[in-house]
């Protein structure tokens, strides 16, 4: 199993104070556990008071800063641990586990979440210029680095606009642009350019995820597949893996089994019937996915989910 994790960013006082700013911040935003969407589309606040088990779900391109306390996301075989000296980067929709380690009533787990689709960083791209990074290979579209002062002073600008609504509309775009140029600047930004480039191999992949999760339900014909994003089999296969550390049939199977157990805990389906809802012919390989990926079959996860 590889552990990727940066090394923490040097002691650095203006950072600390920056920091206790951000926390006293969303703490005011949220005063409660929870999963606080915000007035500025894209900007969500989150709060835990205490460690959380691991729980899967789907990543959507985002950049995930964390105030205080710290998390570990696996992706495949792969674990990325971050915490507020460093932040999480998704450039493109990945199925993951994630998991707050570090939180307690009296020092919660708060983070920031900014959501952005890379047609925004293809117009950020056309407008500023090429970014003059060299590409080295297909880069892992999950990410941590080191958070430096200018863009930890934009997301404090961002999140701050929430006590200022009258301002959200004018300002609230502009910081959120601010903080993609800073991201595509930094020392990982080929990743966000290779993606948002419409000549790039790694912009075809980006479109056949965009297609799994528009068709997880459908059969994957994965010579279809690559001819519509214009690759060859061999090609997507090869790509695939190294963007997201899955084959397209396992990312499927994720994007499968992650909405049958949100359609069981949400609707009440039952286990059989969220099967097929999701494109499975055999409830018998159904709970045998389900149990390897969660821990546990249907019935019993969903008893165990509840307790909690």
């Amino acid at each position: 199993m590889t552990v990727l994790i940066t090394q923490p960013a040097s002691s650095d006082a203006v950072l600390a104070q920056r920091l206790a700013e951000l926390v006293a911040l969303v703490l005011r935003l949220t005063p409660e556990e929870g999963i606080h969407e915000s007035a500025i589309p894209g900007l969500v606040l989150i709060r835990g008071d205490q460690p959380t088990p691991p729980m899967q779900g789907l990543y959507k391109p985002s950049l995930c800063a964390i105030a205080q306390g710290r998390k570990e996301v696996r992706l495949g075989e792969e674990r990325f641990f971050y915490d507020p000296l460093n932040y999480l980067v998704a450039s493109v929709a990945l199925p993951v586990s994630g998991q707050v380690i570090e939180a307690s009533p009296e020092r919660p787990y708060l983070s920031v979440r900014v959501d952005f689709e890379p047609a925004q960083i293809a117009r950020l791209i056309a407008d500023a210029g090429p970014i003059g990074v060299p590409g080295a290979g297909v880069a892992r579209a999950l990410y941590v680095a080191c958070l430096d002062a200018p863009l930890l002073d934009a997301l404090i600008r961002l999140v701050s606009l929430l006590e200022t609504p009258r301002d959200i509309a004018m300002l609230a775009p502009l910081v959120q642009r601010e903080i993609l140029y800073r991201l595509l600047h930094s020392p990982q930004g080929r990743v966000l350019h290779e993606i948002a480039a419409a000549d790039s191999q790694s912009h075809r992949i980006a479109r056949a995820i965009d297609w799994l999760n528009e068709n997880f339900d459908q059969p994957l014909r994965i010579d279809d597949l690559a001819r519509s994003v214009n690759l060859s089999t061999s090609t997507l296969h090869h790509r695939f893996k190294a963007v997201t550390a899955l084959s397209p049939l396992q990312y499927q199977k994720q994007l499968r089994l992650q909405e049958a157990r949100r359609l069981m805990i949400t609707e009440g389906l039952e286990a059989s019937a969220a099967s097929y809802r999701v494109g499975y012919e055999s409830p018998s390989q159904f709970s045998r996915e389900y149990s390897r990926l969660f821990g546990a079959p249907p019935l019993r996860d969903l008893a165990r989910l509840r307790q909690a």
